[in-house]
């Protein structure tokens, strides 16, 4: 198993990133709030694991080692598989997600896409006793804990937004549609920090597309 990679980004995509390590470079797929946080030409580590298939190797990427144990743990529930998983954590933070199954949050678990009422429930039945304590998510290495920590660069935002909504089930026209309302608040974060705050813009779009 590939437990973490440390690295240059040498290139950053809506639902990736390219990790140089000892000369090569790994294709680490990562929810739109852990690539907010990456910048090309900087070092980040990720925590990661190899999810291995007949057809692919493919190697997920995190903020860090308690979200990556999460996304493991998420898929020990059935009919949870590595994409549903990390949509999860692509919609909630680590300890939103463990608040929703611990307090049986039904319709936070239905705000991802793929997941409904019935399947939502099964969620929390059999994982209520398998998550554990919360903890809170820190920053990845080379990064503050400050509210700036998870910003990406402004003229990146828009296409890394819409590409997570489009990725997340929603077609072009209706991901076009919520940056442009949530245009606003990405100029609020700019004026208030110098950069846009991806992963807060995308849990806002989700509400405005109606999963809140």
């Amino acid at each position: 198993m590939i437990a973490s990679v440390r690295g240059r980004v040498t290139a950053v995509a809506p639902d990736g990133a390219v990790v140089e390590v000892g000369g090569v470079g790994l294709a680490v797929q990562c929810t739109p709030g852990t690539i907010a946080r990456l910048q090309v030409g900087e070092e980040a580590r990720l925590a990661t694991t190899l999810v291995v298939r007949e057809d692919s190797l493919t190697l997920y990427g995190f903020a860090d080692d308690d979200e990556r144990q999460l996304f493991e743990l998420l898929q020990t529930a059935n009919g949870v598989g590595p994409r549903l998983a990390q949509a999860v954590l692509a919609v909630h933070p680590p300890r939103e997600v463990r608040r929703a199954v611990s307090m049986a949050d039904v319709k936070a678990l239905m705000a991802v896409p793929g997941i409904g009422k019935k399947g939502a429930e099964k969620m929390i039945i059999e994982l209520r006793d398998r998550l554990g304590v919360r903890s809170d998510s820190g920053p990845l290495d080379g990064a503050d804990a400050s509210p700036a920590a998870g910003v990406t660069a402004v003229a990146l935002w828009r296409d890394q937004l819409e590409h997570a909504l489009v990725g997340l089930g929603w077609t072009s026209r209706e991901a076009e549609g919520a940056v442009a309302e949530l245009a606003p608040v990405a100029a609020e974060q700019v004026a208030a920090t110098g950069a846009v705050d991806v992963a807060v813009l995308l849990r806002q779009g989700l509400r405005l597309l109606g999963r809140p």
